[in-house]
């Protein structure tokens, strides 16, 4: 699976909004300076997520962008899913709408296996894990093997 940068984008965006969630509307300017993210490309990023109801904005001088609902409301996979669409696709294809025969009929299985581990993991983590520090005990016991960390 590859993380697009729009979807790092966007979750750094979205962490920095629960970040000042007590503070008011923040102004894409900020955001994109706070996570050293182009400013145009933010601002594309940030109307898909309006549109997808994760942020709310509001014009004028007050204004600016804020979470739509709670950051413990809001998982990774929300967000990546509203800027890039499915989390794993094979070809731009769901792995429920591919078939194979012969000797690959066992990679439609392995497929949807690899969808179901990242829906768990990406679904099973919100913003407020990430802001906090706090992730989920089977994500934290994830990283804690040191062959996660290289690559093969």
């Amino acid at each position: 699976m590859r993380i697009s940068a729009r979807a790092d984008y966007a979750v750094r965006a979205a962490l920095q909004l629960a970040d000042a969630r007590d503070a008011g509307p923040l102004k894409a300017e900020a955001i994109a300076q706070a996570q050293d993210i182009p400013h145009k490309f933010l601002e594309g990023i940030l109307n898909d997520m309006r549109r997808g109801g994760l942020v709310q904005s509001r014009r004028g001088g007050n204004g600016g962008y804020r979470l739509a609902r709670p950051a413990e409301a809001i998982s990774i996979a929300d967000i990546i899913r509203v800027v890039d669409g499915p989390l794993v696709s094979v070809r731009g294809v769901r792995p429920p709408e591919l078939s194979y025969t012969g000797p690959a009929r066992s990679l439609l299985p392995l497929w949807i296996a690899l969808r179901a581990n990242v829906r768990e993991i990406l679904d099973g983590v919100t913003l407020a894990d990430v802001a906090t520090a706090e992730l989920p005990p089977q994500v934290a016991e994830l990283t804690e093997n040191p062959e996660s960390w290289t690559n093969p």
